[in-house]
């Protein structure tokens, strides 16, 4: 099969997720390179490479768990752990002075 340039080295045309955020390929989201051109050169990958590292990401993980995690956390619980933290800040502050916002 001969080695076509923009099928292999041409992604697909990017789509907006977020400010912050593109897609190309289904399940393959990105910083937005244009955010990164002043500090980090941006290389440019086959379709099938990126594909390759988007596949195996699974992989990379569990490795890298059964060799350096004791215990694996998920987001969901940190970001419990942190809204739990923040409840207990609000409730340490002291009243706010001044004017309230409140429509009461």
């Amino acid at each position: 099969m001969p080695f076509r340039y923009d099928e292999q080295m041409q992604p697909p045309e990017p789509q907006r997720v977020t400010d912050v955020a593109i897609t190309t390929h289904e399940h393959v989201f990105e910083v937005d390179p244009r955010l990164m051109e002043r500090w980090v050169l941006q290389q440019q990958f086959p379709n099938w490479d990126s594909l390759r590292i988007m596949n195996a990401r699974g992989d990379h993980l569990a490795w890298m768990h059964r060799h350096f995690a004791s215990t694996v956390v998920t987001g969901s619980d940190l970001l419990a752990e942190i809204d739990a933290g923040d409840a207990g800040l609000d409730s340490a502050l002291p009243p706010a002075s001044g004017p309230s916002l409140s429509p009461d």
